[in-house]
């Protein structure tokens, strides 16, 4: 999939103040509408291709989240919980389907745009049809393997590091080598062309504070030593665990950073659960196999 000429650029003026960036293909008159949300290190260009492949069946929009450019970047840590992204992400939706009693077709989401779509589905079910979550942790799921898995705990030192002070400078050095080994964590990145090296510089070099205070803000990473005990004390109430609405996940297994055992006994919190799973691919799943994930987007969309 190449990035298409037909893809359009607007902003959102939400009515909190918050602007949103987007990219967009389809009618805006279409049956069907289809929000994208990415996760970091990525923005909103990371949807360009299946969004134009899917652009006969779905008016298709992907904001760049609040803290990546050129979306607003609040300063504030507390900006960037869960209440204030998914209020933005509602927001969108408002203006996209007209008002909220007319729910969107098709949330899909990608990492912490995972972490932000899981939120919204378990508060407002009645505002999507159909969610589709590609290699992104159910907070249940992610507090009980933080918790209790070495495993996953070990995957996912990574998140103590990005929430110190100086981690925004750590990763754009050296022309964002951290940055880069992330990309290529999990293999050669042979989708990682020239032409999308220099989108990622551009959007990295806008800033990367924003895009660590999801980290910053959110309770959900491993303990720093055997002394904290913070997750043994934390519970999530029912209303962001239970998700009522019909969802698909996308797993790339081969993802070094989301364990397995995040899969386990996942439809006991989702219960109209359908689960696929790409023995090959990794976290970056969206670029390493991108017909496999348009086929099943396809097949959502044709069910609805």
């Amino acid at each position: 999939m190449h990035t298409p000429t037909a893809v359009r650029e607007f902003v959102h003026h939400l009515p909190s103040g918050i602007q949103l960036a987007c990219r967009g293909t389809g009618d805006a008159a279409a049956s069907r509408r289809a929000v994208f949300l990415h996760g970091f290190p990525e923005g909103a260009f990371v949807w360009d291709g299946l969004m134009s492949a899917l652009a006969g069946q779905a008016c298709c929009v992907a904001p760049y989240l609040r803290g990546y450019a050129p979306s607003s970047a609040p300063a504030d840590t507390d900006a960037y919980r869960a209440k204030h992204l998914v209020e933005d992400v509602l927001a969108l939706i408002d203006q996209l389907t007209g008002g909220p009693d007319v729910p969107l077709d098709l949330l899909v989401a990608h990492d912490w745009g995972g972490g932000v779509a899981w939120n919204l589905a378990a508060l407002a079910p009645h505002r999507i049809r159909h969610l589709v979550i590609i290699n992104s942790p159910h907070p249940g799921a992610l507090l009980r393997e933080l918790r209790d898995s070495p495993a996953q705990q070990a995957a996912s030192t990574y998140m103590n590091d990005l929430v110190q002070p100086d981690a925004a400078h750590g990763l754009a050095a050296d022309d964002f080598a951290a940055l880069w080994a992330l990309l290529g964590r999990f293999g050669q990145a042979t989708w990682l062309t020239t032409a999308l090296r220099q989108r990622y510089r551009q959007l990295w070099g806008a800033g990367l504070e924003g895009a660590l205070n999801y980290y910053r803000a959110s309770p959900l990473r491993p303990p720093v030593d055997a002394q904290d005990k913070r997750l043994h004390d934390l519970q999530l109430p029912a209303s962001v665990v239970q998700v009522k609405v019909p969802t698909t996940v996308l797993w790339g297994e081969q993802d070094h950073a989301l364990r397995p055992g995040l899969l386990d006994g996942l439809a006991d919190w989702v219960p109209h659960l359908t689960v696929h799973r790409h023995a090959q691919a990794s976290h970056w799943v969206v670029h390493e196999q991108p017909a496999w994930v348009l086929h099943h987007l396809q097949a959502v969309l044709q069910a609805l």
